[in-house]
């Protein structure tokens, strides 16, 4: 199984067969991957995100491009004190033409403000790196979701636009502190 770590993170991305399992049962899913079961908690907002991610990208993308799947599927953050899952973070396909690579997360309620978000952001960013068509990791964030926007500048991001919406754009690009 491909994974990828730091000093408190693994990341596992969820191959479709994984992803098939969790929309089945979270507790099966980690089950197979041989970590506790989790008590995820999530906003319905986040819930909704995920259970549309779910549907209507995950499972169809990682079917039509196995070979890619790590572009297309949810990455789940373990953390390895406990070994247990607290969050999920993913790309939204493989880099565009602009050589941009698209990423969003979600931490569990009871897992956030810790650190988590950031580590794992910037881990995956850097394993994005080692693909030569990435030349940035881009993330949209809404102007009011503050959280998401700290978690972004301590991750090296800078803001790049903002549409009429309030939906902004962070762009990171690869330097010597990103690269491991």
């Amino acid at each position: 199984m491909f994974f990828i770590e730091s000093e408190r993170l693994r990341m596992i991305p969820l191959t479709h067969e994984l992803l098939q399992l969790l929309h089945t049962s979270r507790a099966a899913m980690e089950q197979a991957l041989g970590l506790k079961t989790s008590n995820y908690q999530v906003s319905e907002f986040y819930q909704k995100e995920i259970d549309d991610a779910m549907i209507n990208f995950w499972l169809p993308k990682t079917l039509v491009n196995p070979d890619a799947f790590k572009w297309y599927t949810d990455w789940e953050i373990v953390l390895k004190s406990i070994n247990t899952s607290v969050g999920g973070m993913g790309f939204n396909g493989e880099p565009n033409e602009n050589g941009e690579a698209e990423t969003g997360y979600m931490i569990d309620e009871q897992h956030q403000n810790k650190g988590y978000a950031t580590e794992a952001l910037q881990l995956l960013s850097n394993w994005a790196f080692t693909d030569a068509r990435v030349e940035s990791v881009i993330v949209h964030t809404y102007q009011y979701n503050l959280p998401s926007r700290r978690i972004l500048v301590k991750s090296g991001f800078e803001e790049v636009g903002m549409d009429a919406d309030g939906l902004m754009t962070f762009r990171l690009v690869p330097s010597k502190s990103t690269i491991v």
